[in-house]
């Protein structure tokens, strides 16, 4: 018996693409709807808030990624641990935007925060779509059973 997998189970986007794909159909849509009802510091609100997001959230994931190849074991405590720090991350950008007195004119603050929640929202949703498309099996099931895995009737095994 062999542990080779015979064949690549995957297939479809990984969850990473799906995520940042859907996350930035949403900075697209917010970015031309924050230019059409407001104006210039409603696109830099939008524009920075959803890209912001989106680089926090990539970089998270390539880190859980790599962590989850190198030592499986530590994959748990590494992703909460980096769920934890992008929360940080955000809120000092927030805070650092804040403390930079960056007028409203500069940048609207409603729709940095609109574009950070659409972007969150819509990433979970990609990724959760993504990865639930890839069909990855539990387990394998043998091809060819072979002799010694057919069942045997056993005298009083009845029930």
């Amino acid at each position: 018996m062999t542990t080779e997998s015979k064949h690549d189970t995957r297939n479809g986007l990984s969850p990473l693409l799906g995520a940042l794909g859907a996350g930035a159909v949403a900075v697209l849509v917010l970015v031309v709807l924050a230019a059409l009802v407001d104006g210039r510091g409603a696109v830099v609100g939008a524009a920075g808030g959803g890209v912001l997001t989106l680089a926090v959230f990539a970089l998270g994931v390539a880190v859980v990624t790599v962590v989850a190849r190198l030592m499986p074991s530590a994959s748990l405590l590494v992703a909460l641990m980096t769920y934890a720090l992008q929360l940080l991350v955000l809120a000092l950008c927030i805070a650092a935007i804040e403390r930079a007195g960056v007028s409203e004119a500069e940048l609207s603050r409603g729709w940095f925060a609109a574009a950070v929640i659409a972007v969150t929202l819509l990433w979970v949703t990609g990724q959760l779509v993504t990865a639930t498309r890839q069909r990855i099996p539990v387990y394998e099931l043998p091809s060819q059973a072979s002799p010694s895995d057919e069942l045997v009737d056993h005298p009083g095994g009845e029930r």
